[in-house]
């Protein structure tokens, strides 16, 4: 039994304060995860939000602090949803993104009433949050059980970040000062000492705060890192002094968030010059940090794709640009199905998900289950294939060992042997508009084959308008183009990708066609593989990043590069 379950009542819920982290949702914590999982209602300004929600459960009511001042949760669940029914009543201003402390209490204890799990999560860390610590004491005053998860400190992982180490081996005492609230007394201290300092503050305020520390006492020459966004891809960090930090934003334009956005850190000290942040930077040298990139799949696709890409530190942005349609005739299907069950085949290939997921439509329409593929050797063209066939419960017998392509499966496909092989047939579920080169491999390996139209490839509808603008604009910094098709298919129903943007395709015949269409291809995957060519483009921002550096230049995103710049074409 959770610890929340323990404490809800039938009159008073349960309320968890969470610390949501400084704005990666990586950094939330396993016993986060496990309360939004548990969650009746979650309580939170739009930021945290953004962090916390993939984790909630579906059917969550869902509270924004930013906005809605007052609710009305009704006694029961919503007889059609089981989920919590919570109505708006009206809208309060808030003040700095900040509701008042009142308005928010009385949000999480109305949340609380009858018996309902709230999660009432903050940014950073509840601990540090002067504001939670005011919801806790009015959820004491009521009586409303509650528990506190903490979270990772904005001023601790930004600096962690940012590949700035706050203590070295001589232990320097480092203080931590919220700007936005410090008295002149807390400046005085801190200006007094030798140590550390980390300053929470504002774009608008982080120059103020740089000169009460040099009126306290500090030495302009002091030297200071400022960070915005930090954890987030949108982190930037500057390296200035106490001095000069006010001119140095000035003169990087850095526009303040327009919600007011989470704290920008500053950490000051003479340790912050030594601590070489050329070589700590981990976080924003990452090869493709901040690259908005395209990639023209589904998001049950693109999945693994977009998880490695985020490593190399990129920004995915999914565009479907194929849809899936039945056959138009789905007798040759039903009656390969039913082949499949009386046993026609010896063996069954899988050439792709979508394949997978039109046989596993077709059992379940005839009720039938993995079971069916008792005695059938089953094969899969690739890695994706082969997990989407694990989740429908059927282990493939045959994987190709090197490139995942149909030349792949056929280097590993055995030969048709009378002796050993009963039947001579292989199903073969697949696209209306598959190419011939499996089917003529396994005739030459001596075995019959169904090609068997499973579903139709059309053009998906055109992406929002957003989207268009933006592949059209110069928006995005690269597109991964992994067939012909995608090309043909994302300039039909979006248009051509602008000249700055990277192109990177998955091998000459994608390359090929992304020419023919008057695109320039700057990376080419070294073998046909989704992951081959997300390294690969990982590889072309790695050796851009350094070449900037040592010519001494900024390191931008190639969306903010002066349109109609030459690029040279990078085969790795």
């Amino acid at each position: 039994m959770s610890p929340t379950a323990l404490f809800t009542g039938p009159d008073h819920g349960h309320v968890t304060f969470l610390g949501a982290g400084p704005g990666d949702p990586g950094l939330l914590t396993l016993r986060a995860v496990e309360a939004l999982a548990n969650a009746d209602v979650l309580v939170a300004g739009h930021e945290v939000l953004d962090v916390v929600r993939t984790h909630a459960r579906s059917g969550v009511a869902v509270v924004n602090t930013d906005a809605d001042a007052s609710m009305d949760l009704a006694s029961g669940p919503n007889p059609a949803t089981g989920a919590p029914q919570l109505t708006v009543v009206d809208g309060s201003s808030t003040t700095a993104g900040v509701p008042a402390v009142r308005d928010a209490a009385h949000l999480v204890m109305e949340a609380a009433r009858g018996g309902r799990r709230v999660v009432r999560a903050v940014s950073g860390d509840p601990g540090l949050d002067a504001y939670a610590a005011e919801e806790m004491l009015a959820c004491a005053a009521a009586g409303v059980p509650f528990e506190v998860v903490p979270g990772v400190a904005a001023a601790v992982g930004v600096a962690a970040y940012a590949g700035v180490p706050l203590r070295d081996a001589e232990g320097a005492d480092v203080r931590f000062v919220d700007a936005r609230t410090a008295s002149d007394r807390c400046w005085t201290e801190v200006g007094a000492s030798d140590g550390t300092v980390v300053v929470s503050a504002t774009l608008e305020t982080v120059g103020a705060a740089a000169g009460e520390l040099v009126s306290a006492g500090r030495k302009p020459d002091t030297p200071l890192t400022v960070t915005v966004a930090g954890t987030t891809t949108r982190q930037r960090t500057w390296s200035a002094t106490l001095g000069t930090i006010a001119q140095t934003l000035k003169q990087a334009k850095v526009l303040p968030s327009p919600e007011g956005g989470r704290p920008v850190i500053a950490v000051v000290g003479e340790r912050v010059a030594a601590a070489q942040r050329d070589q700590l930077s981990w976080f924003e040298s990452k090869p493709l940090f901040g690259w908005k990139v395209l990639v023209p799949r589904t998001k049950e696709q693109a999945a693994s794709l977009s998880d490695q890409l985020r490593s190399y530190g990129a920004v995915p942005h999914e565009v479907p640009t194929i849809a899936v349609e039945p056959p138009r005739t789905p007798q040759q299907m039903e009656r390969a199905v039913k082949g499949l069950v009386t046993g026609r085949y010896e063996w069954i290939a899988f050439t792709s998900v979508n394949a997978v997921k039109a046989v596993r439509e077709k059992f379940e329409e005839y009720g039938l289950d993995a079971r069916a593929f008792a005695g059938i050797k089953v094969a899969a063209v690739g890695e994706q294939t082969a997990k989407a066939l694990i989740a429908f419960g059927v282990k493939p017998d045959l994987v190709p060992s090197g490139e995942q392509s149909a030349a792949g499966l056929l280097e590993d496909w055995p030969p048709y042997d009378p002796v050993f092989d009963p039947i001579d047939r292989v199903f073969l579920p697949r696209a209306d508009i598959a190419t011939e080169t499996l089917v003529a491999g396994l005739i030459e390996l001596g075995w019959e084959v169904d090609d068997v139209t499973a579903y139709r490839t059309v053009r998906a509808s055109p992406p929002p308008a957003e989207t268009r603008e933006a592949i059209k604009g110069g928006g995005f910094d690269a597109v991964l183009f992994t067939s012909s098709s995608t090309v043909r298919n994302l300039v039909g129903i979006a248009g051509k990708p602008h000249n700055v943007t990277v192109i990177a395709c998955i091998g000459p015949a994608t390359a090929k066609t992304a020419e023919e269409h008057g695109l320039r291809v700057d990376v080419m995957a070294p073998e046909p593989s989704v992951h081959k060519l997300a390294e690969a483009l990982a590889d072309f921002g790695l050796r851009r990043r350094a070449a900037a550096l040592e010519a001494g230049d900024p390191v931008t995103r190639p969306s903010e590069r002066r349109p109609g710049a030459r690029r040279r074409r990078t085969t790795t």
